[in-house]
């Protein structure tokens, strides 16, 4: 039978097999001067039908009386039967007790009593000299328990350790299978894809062959070799704490020891886990921790989580987490309490809600959709995709038919001409591939056309045009026209030119002559001529353009060496794509000097060019007027972590605008001529404009050099950031703004609920929608409460006349809202980021009683909640949160999660909770999620009667 150890260091389960019981509570004793005074303890053991023994207290001895040969007698409780009950100890040698009926239970109940108190009297022993070595209360200890001590002092510091020994009793009893099951998901030291042993072994060994020396592994080199790379301080932590167990001091282990290492990392036994977690804390190894621990292992967690702010308050949260787990104030926390603050935290985070339902619900829904035949699934995919792609269906269809028209159009015109019986085919292709270039090269400045856009995607027209995908559409042209050019240029080029110039005399006076001339030309005049000069320069200029604007030059994708670095960026994108205008100045040129084409009115390049490029110019002159009439004055400015600037300026009376929407920026001391596109981050009924610039180019990057200059340091008693507002002594620079201008997120009202994705800085074209109901939701409270408050004057001073008179007009005043509930997800990877959008989110927890927008923040530097190096900060977030309100990582009344949001829960959640609804799905960020998102709205939109409509912000 197992007793009570000099130091267990881990308390036993809920059910012990027959034969052994795992206990190691007890009350110390006190030594007052009574030198054969002993101090016993009661166990309480429930003896099961399945020969199994379950330990219910251990708790001090009410009755003990001890003769001259110091033989105990010791009371035990019944067993947990309808008879039982308690039996108190008498001053006999033996003990009084209940007798069962079970010869098998008395048997083992005398020896379970004589192995109990002979161990109770050893263990009280020795907790009475390790008490007398403790420093209690910063040195008090020692006199407290000396024999000058007062019976006060002493009895106080027995109530503590029979209320910790208490709650600790109960702790035990409350861990049920269900809190056990939950632990065996926390606290992993290595993450899912290395946790089984076997695999992640051979990849631990072949780290070792390559980092190994001389058969050993150094210490330094640990964190690589078991996958903990960017966590190295926590590796080195975890490798002393095994090295304590083996009573090792080294630098060095072989592969054996690595292997016993590795074992004691991937153990998938909770309990074991546990321990080496408390190992790692418990430095000195005297089975408890310290305040001073706990602050060591808070700032650990932090560094190896990149949370600098979390480290910077590990003192205050180390403090917190005493206060919660050593209410008896002994100066220290032990195991269990480790685990029941572990166990519980899921209490403390009552507003994380479980899936588990809708993830049921989602396998019923694929297991249907499973079950439908091959022709049934086929034909539902293809509604579908009518039902989401009508609008792009058609448009698409009629600009290709329009091309085809054209391109037939010119082949048969010209297959009637002279020419052809000499150039052949060739000829044709070249006239039908120009002829479909003169529409495009118009077509293509529409979809740019910001200001038209904005005001049809308002009217009807936006039911019936796709202008979130206007981007789209002038790109797609774009390649329309590549292809165009290759047709048009390379078939003149290298056919007609060629079989030109080797026509005989006679066909090419019979043919030619009026065209070209009465001599055959060469092959440089045909290219010297006006339309051989015009149309090179054109492809240059094109090829410049297209090439400048493609993703890896714009987005600096590509590393050139100075000074070509300056064609990579924003930058070189827009610079040159202002060579359009020369682009179009050519093909006027190009088109009035065409060959075998006779006649001014039969030189239609002008007129496809005409009203679009009219349209283009009163656009860009309008946008050119308004920048100035549009004068706003800088009110605050202030600069974030993670390098974002937020500009607040006055709002002009005549910017009208909606939540979603963007305009255009220019800094004139930046630069006089680029204008840069930024989400409004302002809700409507604001009084001022905001907006919210993250560094990420050279323009961003001297806009910040320049504001930062303009700000002032911070005063004593306020944050860190620099600030600036119109009390600055130092001047602001000018701003110029444009706009507003149309977005996908713009029409966000049309749906009963919103699901609102960002991406680091893609966050701000949804903070002003969330603005921007938060107002809608104060106004229709306010509403409802001045109605009511009318309805109820207006019965008790008029009479029923009156009164229903007023009751036909209060319908009308009330407003209705559409959306009934948003669920915004914030992921980001820098914990200074939640600072950008503190106040917003705190107000919208604070204003929103009703409950309808739902906030979520993520942090994917933090490692996922189930491993070890953020099992800590996930206690202290919920304890903090619990007791203050406060999320202990973004500093707001919005709890933040740890790593990335599973997309497929998320959206299942928010389905099966608005059946028959529709969902607008509104995303801003990397285009990698944008795949992934819209995918899962295409999947969930076949199963059911709930649809999902995805929208993506294109700047």
């Amino acid at each position: 039978m197992r007793g009570f150890g000099k130091h267990e260091r881990r308390w036993g389960s809920d059910t012990v097999a027959t034969g052994k019981l795992v206990s190691e509570g007890s009350s110390p004793g006190t030594d007052t001067g009574a030198s054969s005074t002993e101090e016993f303890v009661e166990v309480t053991l429930d003896l099961q039908d399945d020969d199994t023994i379950i330990l219910r207290s251990v708790e001090p001895a009410t009755f003990i009386n001890i003769d001259n040969s110091n033989d105990v007698v010791s009371g035990f409780s019944g067993m947990d039967t309808p008879a039982t009950a308690s039996a108190p100890v008498s001053a006999s040698r033996s003990p009084t007790m209940r007798r069962s009926s079970s010869n098998r239970l008395l048997q083992f109940s005398q020896e379970l009593k004589a192995e109990a108190v002979a161990k109770a009297r050893h263990f009280s022993q020795e907790l009475k000299a390790e008490l007398k070595r403790f420093s209690w209360s910063h040195g008090n200890a020692s006199r407290i328990l000396s024999s000058g001590a007062s019976g006060g002092s002493t009895s106080g510091l027995e109530s503590a350790l029979a209320a910790r020994a208490i709650r600790r009793q109960r702790a035990q009893l409350d861990r049920t299978r269900s809190g056990a099951q939950k632990a065996l998901q926390g606290l992993k030291f290595i993450s899912n894809g290395k946790n089984n042993h076997v695999k992640g072994w051979n990849e631990v060994q072949n780290n070792f062959d390559k980092l190994g020396k001389d058969g050993f592994l150094h210490r330094a080199d640990f964190a690589q070799c078991i996958g903990m790379r960017d966590s190295k301080e926590f590796a080195l932590e975890l490798f002393d704490a095994l090295g304590r167990r083996r009573r090792l001091q080294v630098e060095n282990i072989n592969r054996e020891e690595l292997y016993e290492f590795w074992s004691q990392i991937t153990d998938q036994n909770f309990d074991s886990r546990l321990q080496l977690f408390f190992d790692m804390v418990d430095k000195n190894e005297d089975g408890r921790i310290t305040e001073e621990e706990v602050k060591e292992i808070i700032m650990l967690s932090a560094s190896a989580n990149k949370l600098s702010r979390l480290k910077e308050q590990a003192e205050e949260y180390a403090a917190l987490i005493m206060e919660e787990l050593d209410p008896e104030r002994l100066g220290y926390i032990e195991l269990w309490q480790l685990e029941t603050l572990l166990l519980q935290k899921d209490t403390y985070l009552n507003y994380s809600q479980a899936l588990s339902y809708t993830s049921q619900a989602l396998s019923q829904n694929l297991h249907g959709l499973r079950n439908r035949s091959p022709i049934r699934r086929m034909s539902r995919r293809l509604v579908y995709f009518l039902q989401e792609n009508w609008r792009r269906i058609w448009v698409l269809s009629v600009w290709i038919l329009i091309m085809i028209g054209l391109f037939l159009w010119k082949f048969f015109q010209y297959k009637q001409k002279d020419a052809y019986k000499v150039m052949g085919y060739c000829l044709l292709t070249a006239k039908g591939a120009g002829e479909t270039l003169k529409f495009n090269m118009a077509l293509i400045l529409l979809p740019v056309c910001r200001n038209i856009i904005t005001w049809m995607r308002s009217s009807k027209l936006g039911c019936f045009l796709p202008f979130d995908d206007n981007i789209n559409f002038h790109k797609t042209i774009a390649a329309a026209i590549v292809i165009g050019i290759i047709l048009h240029a390379g078939n003149h080029l290298t056919c007609d030119f060629p079989r030109l110039i080797n026509e005989s005399e006679v066909a090419y006076e019979r043919n030619f002559g009026h065209d070209f001339g009465n001599r055959i030309p060469t092959y440089m005049d045909l290219v010297k001529g006006i339309e051989g000069v015009t149309g090179i320069l054109m492809v240059i200029f094109m090829l410049v353009a297209f090439t400048l604007a493609t993703r890896w030059f714009r987005r600096s994708l590509i590393k050139l060496p100075k000074p070509f670095d300056r064609l990579t960026g924003y930058n070189a994108f827009w610079y040159s794509h202002h060579l359009f205008i020369l682009v179009y100045i050519l093909l006027v040129i190009h088109g009035t000097f065409l060959y075998l084409v006779q006649g001014w009115y039969r030189k239609t390049t002008w007129m496809y060019l005409a009203v679009p490029v009219l349209l283009y110019a009163g656009e860009r002159t309008l946008r050119f007027f308004r920048s100035g009439f549009y004068a706003v004055r800088l009110l605050k400015v202030a600069i974030y972590p993670g390098n974002v600037l937020t500009l607040q300026m006055s709002k002009p009376s005549q910017f009208r605008y909606k939540s979603g929407q963007y305009m255009f920026v220019q800094c004139p001391a930046v630069s006089p001529f680029e204008w840069h596109p930024f989400s409004i981050t302002s809700a409507p009924g604001d009084d001022y404009l905001s907006i919210h610039i993250r560094q990420l180019g050279d323009w961003t990057h001297e806009l910040k050099r320049i504001f930062s200059e303009a700000c002032e340091p911070p005063m004593g008693g306020k944050s860190g950031l620099l600030r600036a507002d119109e009390t600055t002594k130092k001047s602001l620079p000018k701003l110029l703004i444009d706009g507003p201008y149309g977005a996908p997120a713009q029409d966000y009202q049309k749906y009963d609920v919103l699901l609102l994705v960002g991406l680091g800085i893609g966050a701000t074209p949804f903070i002003s929608i969330l603005k921007d109901l938060l107002n809608n939701i104060v106004k229709m409270e306010e509403q409802a409460d001045s109605i009511s408050g009318s309805s109820r004057h207006s019965d008790q001073s008029v009479g029923s006349d009156n009164s229903s008179s007023h009751n036909k007009v209060s319908p009308k005043q009330k407003k209705t809202l559409k959306t009934t509930n948003a669920y915004f997800y914030w992921v980001t990877r820098e914990q200074g980021s939640f600072d950008w959008f503190k106040g917003v989110m705190n107000e919208v927890a604070e204003l929103d009683q009703r409950g309808v927008i739902e906030m979520h923040n993520y942090l994917t530097s933090v490692y996922e909640e189930g491993d070890a190096r953020s099992a800590l900060i996930t206690m202290v977030q919920a304890l903090n949160h619990a007791k203050n309100g406060v999320d202990i990582v973004s500093g707001t009344r919005v709890r933040t999660h740890f790593a990335r949001p599973n997309w497929t829960k998320v959206l299942t959640k928010i389905g099966t909770k608005h059946a028959n609804a529709r969902i607008g799905v509104f995303y801003c960020g990397a285009p990698v999620l944008a795949k992934e998102l819209s995918q899962l709205c295409y999947d969930y939109n076949q199963k059911g009667s709930t649809k999902f409509e995805f929208h993506k912000e294109h700047f």
